[in-house]
């Protein structure tokens, strides 16, 4: 089922939102041994943040995700790269069965969920990837930082402000990346029957341009949610913020478990 993240939004997705850092793809690799004979299933992929960066490191990744834009922009980019390993499927976690007639039972190396399993029955997805998974793979769950409004600094809590006051709501969603979300998912986890469930954090720092952070907002707002007076909008962040650029601390969680 497809969650609204189409046309414009897809396009700041792709041009706006954060990637990984070598470490986090490292960490993903080491966890599970992954090889040039692994198969990864990347699921709710996204424009292929996580799926391009890994498929130079094992066989083939299945890029999956219920949003026909982001898929588009997703092969776009990996054949700009030259990237010819990755599948793109549209599907939700739903449809993950469908996964295990496609490449067999017992065959996945990893499955891994960025940012995104807060969309998604978890403690069903979870049982139904045990079968799928090979002996030693099993599931990463990333966490990619606190949502841009969310973190413990100045320029995020006037961002905050302005868009409460501007959307009329409070915002408050961890989207998945708080630590009480990370503990429900290990819960889950270990419930589904995965094993040496564990979390990995990386940090690092990055600045943002004020258009690279009025892009992150709109990317994280389904279509047709996205404010016609965007124009306004962005001025009114713009007067409302400190002068940039805006320096973002990241911790990148990487929570993993296996299947024996």
């Amino acid at each position: 089922m497809a969650l609204g993240f189409s046309g414009e939004v897809a396009e700041y997705y792709a041009k706006y939102r954060r990637g990984y850092p070598p470490a986090v793809i490292e960490a993903l690799r080491a966890a599970f041994a992954l090889d040039a004979e692994d198969i990864v299933l990347d699921l709710g992929c996204g424009t292929g943040q996580l799926a391009l960066p890994l498929s130079a490191r094992v066989r083939s990744v299945i890029g999956m995700d219920p949003e026909p834009d982001m898929l588009r922009l997703a092969a776009e980019t990996a054949a700009g790269q030259g990237v010819r390993n990755v599948t793109w499927v549209l599907g939700a976690d739903s449809d993950v069965p469908a996964v295990g007639a496609l490449v067999g039972q017992r065959s996945l190396a990893m499955t891994v969920i960025g940012q995104a399993l807060h969309w998604m029955g978890y403690e069903e997805l979870f049982r139904r990837l045990v079968p799928l998974s090979r002996p030693g793979g099993g599931v990463a769950v990333v966490a990619n930082g606190t949502p841009l409004w969310l973190q413990d600094c100045a320029w995020s809590r006037a961002l905050r402000g302005c868009l409460e006051d501007h959307f009329g709501t409070r915002l408050e969603a961890t989207c998945g990346t708080s630590a009480r979300d990370r503990r429900r998912y290990a819960d889950a986890l270990r419930a589904a029957g995965f094993t040496d469930v564990r979390e990995t954090l990386i940090d690092y720092s990055d600045e943002l341009s004020f258009d690279e952070l009025l892009g992150g907002v709109y990317s994280a707002i389904p279509a047709d949610e996205l404010p016609d007076d965007r124009p306004a909008l962005a001025e009114r962040m713009r007067w409302s913020l400190p002068s940039g650029p805006y320096l973002e601390r990241v911790q990148v969680s990487v929570l993993v478990g296996r299947v024996t």
